[in-house]
């Protein structure tokens, strides 16, 4: 009895306690194989960060750089000789030159070059490290200006347009894309005929020749510009690099670069917009040389038009132009054509004048003689200053025809029908004298003079000037 009791009893803890203790087993092993994939997954991960070297940094730059370690108040190598800082430009664009201001705007990238060991870095594979703005403000870095600058700021679309290249050695590229509008110090004696010399100048401003050592980096090729440069009223003949030193009294010596470039002015704007209308206006005003010189209003009128067209033309040109003191070679040509137009002017006065002093002679003369002119063209002319001469030629006409008539009636005398074929013949001969008569000698000389003189003076001109 008592051993079935114990078989049974045996039994059931075998069958109750055998399974729980082996799921206890198998959860107590299960950690340890998840933990073991979850190593591996952390290991492949890590591997992976190591091959991609731009997710992850093992220093900050302030620490790689040891930007903290350092005062950059000071330039590199203070106490010591000059920093040298080379320069080089990529000149982008001229985008405007004015006359009135004296003025011109350029648009480049300024890049500079020196070295600064405590911004060296260890580095196996001698990889340089590029920074935008945000590092500038914590190193020491050149502070070039630009000498008669007016206005200048850096392209801040869509961020600051600066670029900070560090090498593991302490050489560091600075660059940047700055616009400057700067003073052209321009000569307009020759204009629109010359050439401007023009250049801006680069310089440190606060070290001076003993502190900081400015230069081109590769000479004359340190200046770049592209292809596709191009202005409106210039042609770009020439761009080149220079340097020299500027002094100041009470702080020294100082590095200066330039940047030179010469710019020729585009003539045929000018031909069509002044000079054209210039020589068209003076060769208008010898129209009045052909024109009737009893046409008053005629010659009056266009004498003054072409005077005032002139005087528009001056004012335009004067306008677009700054207020200098001496005599541009525009002016020369203006005035000159002005001159001419007022000589025509003061040319028929003189005509009219001594037309209606002669007339008046002649007919104050021949009213002694015969009396048997019309009264009333004397008083025409007294009123308005010029003579008429219908009712003269129209009596002298008469008495011709009336001597001719009598001779007709005269005994020995050719017949009436060949006496009227002669007056005819003669009627075109009379016109023509009559037509002669009216020109003035004045009239007819100046007809000849005035484009001789003009055309001498154009010779003249452009042989020296253009």
């Amino acid at each position: 009895m008592i051993l079935a009791f114990h078989l049974v009893f045996f039994a059931y803890i075998w069958v109750v306690l055998v399974p729980n203790v082996l799921a206890a087993s198998d959860i107590k092993e299960t950690p340890q194989w998840c933990f073991s994939s979850m190593k591996q997954t952390r290991k492949q991960e890590t591997r992976m960060k190591k091959d991609d070297s731009t997710k992850v940094w093992p220093l900050k730059y302030k620490q790689l750089l040891q930007i903290e370690d350092h005062d950059f108040a000071m330039r590199p190598g203070f106490g010591g000789s000059p920093v040298p800082v080379a320069i080089d430009v990529q000149v982008e664009s001229i985008d405007s030159i004015s006359e009135v201001n004296m003025d011109f705007t350029m648009t480049f990238y300024l890049r500079h070059y020196w070295k600064d060991e405590r911004l060296s870095f260890p580095s196996t594979t001698n990889k340089s490290m590029t920074f935008d703005h945000r590092l500038i403000r914590k190193i020491w870095v050149p502070d070039i200006f630009f000498v008669h600058s007016k206005r200048s700021f850096i392209h801040d679309t869509t961020m600051e347009n600066i670029m900070l290249r560090v090498y593991p050695d302490g050489n560091v590229l600075f660059s940047l894309r700055v616009t400057v509008s700067a003073m052209c110090f321009m000569d307009f004696s020759r204009f629109p005929l010359d050439r401007q010399n023009c250049s801006l100048e680069l310089e440190s401003y606060a070290y001076n020749d003993e502190d900081l050592m400015l230069y081109w980096k590769h000479g004359n090729k340190s200046l770049n510009t592209e292809e596709h440069i191009s202005l409106s009223q210039f042609f770009i003949e020439e761009f080149s690099a220079s340097s020299g030193l500027a002094f100041y009294s009470s702080t020294g010596w100082y590095n200066r670069l330039f940047i030179n470039f010469v710019l020729r002015r585009h003539i045929f704007f000018f031909v069509l917009q002044t000079y054209f209308p210039a020589m068209l206006m003076v060769m208008l005003s010898w129209v009045s040389f052909w024109i009737d010189r009893r046409a008053v209003p005629a010659r009056v009128s266009l004498g003054i038009t072409t005077v005032l067209t002139m005087s528009t033309i001056t004012t335009s040109v004067s306008a677009s132009m700054p207020q200098v003191s001496y005599v541009k070679a525009v002016d020369v040509y203006l005035w000159v054509s002005s001159t001419f137009v007022f000589l025509s002017v003061i040319e028929y006065a003189a005509v009219n004048y001594l037309t209606t002093v002669e007339e008046w002679k002649r007919f104050k003369k021949r009213g002694q003689i015969s009396g048997m002119y019309n009264i009333n063209a004397v008083q025409a002319m007294a009123f308005d200053g010029c003579y008429h001469d219908s009712d003269m030629d129209q009596t002298s006409f008469s008495l011709h025809s009336e001597e001719d008539s009598m001779r007709g009636k005269s005994p020995g005398s050719p017949g009436t029908d060949s006496s009227r074929v002669k007056r005819r013949k003669s009627l075109g001969g009379h016109v023509g004298r009559i037509i002669l008569e009216n020109n003035h000698v004045i009239d007819t000389y100046s007809r000849i003079l005035f484009p001789i003189v003009y055309i001498i003076f154009n010779l003249f001109y452009w042989s020296i000037y253009f």
